[in-house]
């Protein structure tokens, strides 16, 4: 997994995964000084509990896969999110519909799960919505002054050793195949949230994700975009640049 591809939404889901799966231990209901957890239970185990932690699980692997995921047609995010939903609801109508009897309460367990799935919708449904939580779970650390020069057909990443940090390509009269124009000097940038690379041949397709919080190589200008490479080598071209941070 790569965690800079994360964002902040995606840590409120991971957080509140886990104060849901402790909540599973814990008593949900409470009579005469002893009680019983989710697990004496199993369909509410199953439905409520894990349901919750199964969405969220779902929701991280879709979040840090680099090509999308899909089950039945439907993004992975999707099932995620809707797992989310029906453990929520499960919740909600367990917690309005508790009947124990005298003596009998609701427990720290269920309580705490409730809580616990409505911080887990609020981040699987509203990532996508709110802006502030877009941003990079874990800030990408700026890029050192490394050099870098041409692999192959193309530009690789720092280490290289043939040319400086932001210099252009060889100093031919025409530039070798798949590096940058003269007047074109390479850059690393990274995104603010994740978007798509679409092949250079015009493909509407998109051959990768780029995600927040890595660096990517820019290493030309492509009308209004950017021809980018990515950690295994693949270019191909950004074509929404709005709002990049520049390396």
């Amino acid at each position: 997994m790569n965690i800079r591809s994360l964002v902040r939404g995606d840590g409120v889901v991971i957080g509140a995964a886990l104060l849901l799966f402790i909540a599973s231990f814990l008593d949900v209901v409470t009579a005469g000084g002893f009680g019983s957890n989710a697990w004496d239970n199993l369909g509410l185990a199953m439905s409520m509990y894990l349901g919750g932690v199964i969405g969220a699980a779902l929701i991280v692997v879709s979040r840090s896969s680099a090509q999308p995921r899909k089950i039945l047609g439907l993004d992975l995010r999707q099932f995620g999110i809707a797992f989310t939903v029906f453990a929520a609801w499960t919740a909600l109508w367990t917690i309005i519909d508790f009947d124990g009897g005298a003596g009998v309460s609701r427990g720290a367990g269920l309580v705490l799960g409730f809580i616990a799935t409505l911080v887990l919708v609020f981040g699987a449904v509203g990532t996508p919505l709110l802006p502030a939580l877009q941003g990079p779970l874990v800030p990408a650390p700026k890029p050192q002054a490394q050099q870098y020069g041409p692999v192959g057909a193309g530009y690789g990443y720092p280490g290289g050793g043939q040319a400086p940090y932001g210099a252009q390509g060889p100093a031919y009269g025409t530039p070798a195949p798949g590096t940058p124009a003269p007047e074109f000097a390479a850059f690393w940038f990274a995104v603010p949230v994740a978007r798509p690379l679409y092949g250079e041949d015009g493909s509407p397709s998109p051959i990768a994700e780029l995600a927040p919080g890595t660096w990517y190589l820019a290493v030309e200008q492509r009308g209004a975009g950017l021809v980018a490479q990515t950690q295994d080598g693949r270019r191909g071209v950004l074509q929404d640049t709005t709002g990049i941070q520049r390396g």
